[in-house]
């Protein structure tokens, strides 16, 4: 499926070997899926999905990248059918180095971006980097979202012009299936050259329309509706090929 508009990147977000989803980035508030990963991949893939999106939580937390083994297999799942997305203790050349040899498209820097921004640059130098920030009402969160920052979302986006793409994340709206900030994304992918790939809140088709409709937006990350059934992979790009409603009621060209 050719997919015109934002990419789709279904989430496999990794906790202890098992996939999970998180509630608000709380590692106590955590939903286990007892599903294998690999199988989620590959069913993403014969969805018709580009992209799939890994995050090791363990690493996030603590920097022990202890689901390495299950994010290699992924890669090996997909590979040649869907670019893979990873983020989640990406602190340094080293570990983005093991994830580029390991075959992984593109690493996503959070915490030790916002600490260190030359550090995108070297890192971009060796394999592809996503910045990711993450936020409470536009204050960058780090540490897996255990700790907050002194930087603003909005002064974030300047910060980084070797990064192929900036994944946003509302923390306040992750995994709880209510919506995501339109407006303050729609507000970053007009601030910002760099595609701009939205994240937290996702829980419907409707939701797909609104994220669909922002003119210039990257992609859209969705995880635990997925998983619990509110969407298909292939319903959510169907919608996204679609375009959104004319006000006439009819669909965009």
């Amino acid at each position: 499926m050719t997919v015109s508009g934002p990419e789709l990147y279904p989430s496999i977000d990794l906790l202890g070997g098992r996939v999970v989803r998180l509630r608000q980035g709380d590692y106590q508030r955590s939903t286990i899926y007892e599903t294998d990963a690999v199988d989620v991949a590959e069913s993403y893939c014969e969805s018709g999905a580009r992209w799939v999106h890994v995050v090791d939580l363990d690493a996030a937390r603590s920097g022990a990248p202890i689901n390495r083994a299950i994010v290699a297999a992924v890669v090996a799942a997909v590979a040649g059918r869907a670019g893979v997305q990873v983020g989640g203790g990406v602190r340094s050349l080293e570990a983005a180095s093991e994830l580029g040899d390991a075959g992984v498209d593109r690493v996503v820097m959070g915490s030790a971006a916002v600490a260190d921004p030359g550090l995108v640059d070297v890192v971009a130098a060796r394999v592809p980097v996503a910045v990711g920030l993450d936020h409470r009402r536009g204050v960058l969160a780090v540490h897996g979202w255990t700790e907050g920052s002194d930087t603003l979302l909005a002064d974030a986006l300047g910060r980084f012009p070797a990064a192929s793409a900036f994944v946003i994340t509302d923390i306040d709206r992750d995994g709880l299936l209510g919506g995501p900030d339109v407006d303050g994304l729609a507000a970053a992918v007009a601030a910002t050259p760099t595609p701009v790939i939205a994240s937290g809140g996702v829980g419907s088709l409707d939701d797909i329309v609104a994220l669909a409709g922002i003119d210039g937006l990257g992609g859209i990350i969705t995880g635990r509706a997925l998983y619990e059934h509110r969407f298909t992979v292939a319903e959510a790009l169907a919608t996204i090929v679609a375009g959104p409603p004319r006000r006439d009621g009819g669909i965009a060209p």
